[in-house]
């Protein structure tokens, strides 16, 4: 929770008067910050100031006599939880957009927003007739916020080449051929993920995400301007990043933007913030829309990030075999909160790990049922004898970013069947995902019904997506690929990571996910038209037998459960101590029909 001296009650009435006396009658605020991250400095983080709602996706609108919260299927339970109800609608931004709220509610008033935290595709997303959205100088609720914190100023460090893989001048060089492809003179970025991949730097200005805030241009001649204050710079990073890299302070940015008149300039409009848009048009360039460059070829690791990634994903089986044998004699009775602590304890016993990838989801119960529920120290639950656990979990590492599930049922009675059918049906699905191979030119929106298959055919369903990109120590959640109901049109390639992760929820009750990450790659596999691809997963921790129903396995999905355990226990084994060990193989020993 965002920590302010104004009480949560007051803080509407603030941002309402700093509204009127700004000319407009509302705000919409959106969850991101200025670079449109998905996690926020705590100076940044405006939308749960104002409205107490934490989750990592939504936005705010506040008019003069109504007011509402947006999220999505993921934080609907979360919203009802954290927002005042006398104070907040709560709705489900899918099924009740924010256009049609505004509609309704703001027919013939003018709305602000802030012009550096709203790209132009959510602007199109809230347009409402009769509804004036005006792009305001100062933003109300840095007016009514005054305990505001300072902005982060964290080292900005290299990424160095043994775990880049490529340098940046090489990475400059493909961009700039194909903006001079595109016939293209500059593209500004604003994602600060697209900027540390492509200069091959890192920071900590925001929480679990390994990224230095700045904006950035990148020229079609391969020179770079990077905005971010110069002393922040580590010593000798000017050197490194060479001559064709100018750094300057954020404060000139406008200026340099200026050099860009009658200059054709590429802006990605979902990803940068329309205030370029505005200021690039006001000196005379020409905005040209255009996916952000960096975007695919960020998200298609090169060897030595693949290979990085395996080896935080070894890191990280390790840890989590001396976490679920931790939990084998030491569940029932603990604390949520502690249980994270527990899990980050066994991560930290390498020296490479950094910090989480995402705040851990340690679900005990009917918390489970809150597919990003947060436990919070004073508010979390105690696991209970025979219930269900989740445990959603990553870690950054300078080589690779993790992100795994783990579904548990804390005895000691066995699980009901009911249970157990929902949590095979669930493994059903990852499974089919995990052996699926599929030719060229894919998209992840083809593969998800892979996951969902078996879960539909007993009329259930889960109200998130199957998978996501992942960064090679970045952000956790990157695209542009996914596995999704929801349709993209970029394809899966050699190189992309993606988690799989299915679920099921019974609100009340708990929460089932089991969720590895898979490396895509060239299969052996030849078509009558071609190669195609296939999974290599990454993720090597046992799924747990007591919530397996082995009778609603077929012959392929238990030899691929068996082998799956039988690698587990090759990969982590000889790492793990003896008592450890001993659990290990009992986790992974071969799953059998006449066991059911």
């Amino acid at each position: 929770m965002t920590v302010s001296s104004i009480p949560l009650n007051e803080r509407p009435a603030l941002v309402r008067k700093a509204c009127e006396a700004l000319g407009v009658s509302g705000f919409i605020i959106p969850r991101g910050d200025e670079y449109l991250g998905e996690y926020v400095a705590p100076c940044s983080d405006r939308l749960a100031w104002l409205t107490g709602f934490t989750g990592s996706a939504g936005l705010a609108v506040l008019l003069p006599d109504a007011a509402a919260v947006f999220s999505d299927g993921r934080y609907t339970v979360q919203m009802e939880e954290q927002v005042p109800h006398e104070l907040w609608e709560r709705r489900h931004v899918t099924l009740e957009p924010a256009a049609d709220w505004l509609a309704e509610k703001a027919a013939g008033l003018r709305v602000g927003y802030d012009p550096k935290l709203v790209s132009r595709s959510m602007l199109a997303a809230w347009a409402a007739p009769g509804v004036e959205l005006v792009p305001l100088t100062v933003n109300p609720i840095d007016q009514a916020w005054t305990d505001q914190p300072s902005a982060p100023a964290s080292t900005i460090v290299e990424q160095s080449l043994a775990l880049a893989g490529e340098s940046s001048t090489s990475k400059r060089e493909r961009l700039a051929a194909f903006l001079m492809r595109s016939g293209q003179d500059a593209v500004v970025l604003a994602d600060c993920t697209s900027i540390a991949w492509l200069l091959n730097i890192r920071g900590n200005d925001v929480p679990l995400t390994p990224v230095a805030h700045g904006y950035g241009i990148l020229h079609a001649d391969g020179r770079a301007e990077l905005f971010a204050d110069p002393a922040r710079l580590e010593s000798g990073l000017v050197d490194v990043l060479g001559a064709d890299v100018a750094v300057y302070t954020p404060e000139l940015l406008e200026e340099r933007l200026s050099t860009l008149a009658g200059k054709d300039v590429r802006l990605d409009p979902v990803t940068t913030p329309v205030w370029f848009e505005t200021t690039l048009k006001a000196v005379g360039a020409k905005v040209v829309d255009g996916n952000d460059p960096s975007t695919l070829p960020k998200a298609v690791k090169n060897s030595v990030e693949q290979d990085g990634s395996r080896r935080a994903h070894k890191l990280d089986g390790i840890a989590m075999a001396r976490f679920l044998h931790s939990l084998s004699s030491s569940a029932a009775g603990q604390r949520e909160t502690d249980l994270v602590d527990r899990l980050n304890g066994f991560r930290a016993q390498s020296s490479d790990y950094r910090e989480q990838s995402f705040d851990a989801i340690s679900a005990a119960g009917p918390n489970g049922a809150y597919p990003h529920y947060r436990a919070e120290v004073g508010k979390d639950r105690v696991l209970a004898q025979n219930s269900v656990y989740l445990i959603d979990s990553g870690g950054q590492y300078p080589f690779g970013t993790t992100d795994i599930t783990r579904t548990l049922w804390i005895g000691p009675d066995a699980a009901p069947q009911s249970i157990k059918e929902n949590f095979t049906r669930v493994l059903k699905g990852n499974i089919a995902l995990s052996r699926v191979r599929f030719p060229p030119g894919t998209t992840g929106h083809r593969l998800d019904t892979l996951a969902r298959a078996a879960l539909w055919e007993i009329g259930l369903d889960y109200d998130h997506g199957t998978g996501h990109g992942i960064g090679s120590y970045l952000s956790v959640h990157e695209g542009p690929q996914n596995i999704s109901p929801a349709p993209r049109p970029t394809a899966l390639e050699a190189g992309m990571i993606v988690s799989n992760e299915p679920g099921y929820y019974e609100p009340g009750r708990y929460g089932i996910r089991i969720e590895n990450l898979m490396l895509v790659k060239p299969s052996a596999y030849h078509g009558a038209k071609g190669g195609f691809l296939e999974f290599e997963l990454l993720s090597y921790t046992p799924i747990d037998r007591e919530l397996i129903d082995v009778t609603l396995l077929d012959d392929a999905e238990l030899a691929w459960l068996n082998a799956y355990h039988a690698e587990v226990l090759t990969r982590v084994g000889p790492d793990v101590e003896a008592d450890v060990l001993g659990w290990l193989e009992q986790a992974c020993a071969p799953v059998l029909r006449n066991n059911a």
